[in-house]
């Protein structure tokens, strides 16, 4: 007789537990990534733009509000972009935080710090 092999209910249940809580944790904290990916394109494009290389920081904050209405951004505002000179360029950047509910009282608190400098 030939030893049987496969995977037993338990071991079904288990890997199916793992699965949905990878899902679950990828459908929720998937979206604040999404996010500090658009600003961090929003930010590049205001580098690159050549209008805003020495205006004031009003300007700047104007303009990257005009951008995140666009885009839907609610993490950051353009009083909270921070504006620094790299040599010739200039560099914008964020850091902020966002508390991810998961489960009850258990929640994922993820930082993010998007900048136009080059990486």
């Amino acid at each position: 007789m030939r030893k049987q092999r496969g995977v037993s209910l338990g071991g079904l249940v288990g890997i199916l537990f793992v699965l949905f809580f990878v899902a679950i944790l990828g459908f929720k904290a998937g979206p604040p990534y999404m996010e500090a990916s658009t600003i961090q394109k929003i930010f590049k494009a205001m580098a690159a733009n050549p209008e805003l290389k020495g205006a004031s920081a009003k300007a700047i904050a104007e303009a990257f509000d005009r951008a995140r209405s666009i885009d839907n951004i609610t993490a950051v505002s353009g009083v909270d972009i921070d504006v620094n000179k790299d040599g010739a360029n200039v560099v914008f950047s964020a850091s902020y935080s966002v508390r991810v509910p998961l489960v009850a009282n258990v929640s994922l608190l993820l930082d993010f710090a998007p900048s136009s400098a080059a990486k």
